[in-house]
């Protein structure tokens, strides 16, 4: 109970420093704030594995750092979270050394981050389905729908 008390109390305090670019610029208290981000999302802090996993994917160095991102943003996005489903949506159509673009995993993940109010999401939804590719069959009917849904969504 003392151990996750602390650790929020530091994964909190490191967010607030995420704020103050004097501190993300110091490799001390950078390498401090990622320990907690760290420690949090172990924890299985849902917001937590998204924004570490956010920061391991654009900011992490070399392949590993990026993979370890990539799980966090699943388990994330599987917990409900929008961003997170819908940045895996934007690996599922990424192309790197291990995959292809896979527009039905795209899909799925679209699909999740819409349905959790994602308005960005659904537009690139409609988009897949409208133009097909990356082994999905365009559909008009769900693009029509997708597109609907963006626009209550506000986009």
């Amino acid at each position: 109970m003392l151990l996750k008390l602390r650790a929020r109390m530091g994964y909190l305090t490191a967010r607030k420093l995420m704020a103050s670019s004097w501190a993300v610029r110091q490799p001390r208290f950078w390498r401090w704030m990622e320990g907690q981000f760290a420690r949090m999302a172990r924890l299985g802090n849902t917001s937590a594995q998204s924004f570490y996993g956010h920061i391991l994917l654009f900011r992490g160095q070399g392949y590993g750092a990026k993979r370890e991102g990539i799980r966090y943003l699943r388990l994330a996005a599987e917990a409900g979270d929008a961003k997170a489903a819908y940045q895996m949506g934007v690996v599922s159509l990424s192309e790197d050394a291990k995959h292809g673009p896979n527009g039905n995993e795209a899909a799925r993940w679209w699909s999740l981050a819409a349905d959790a109010g994602h308005p960005i999401a659904a537009s690139r939804l409609a988009q897949l389905y409208a133009s097909g590719g990356h082994g999905l069959k365009a559909d008009p009917q769900l693009a029509a729908h997708y597109k609907a849904v963006a626009s209550k969504l506000g986009l």
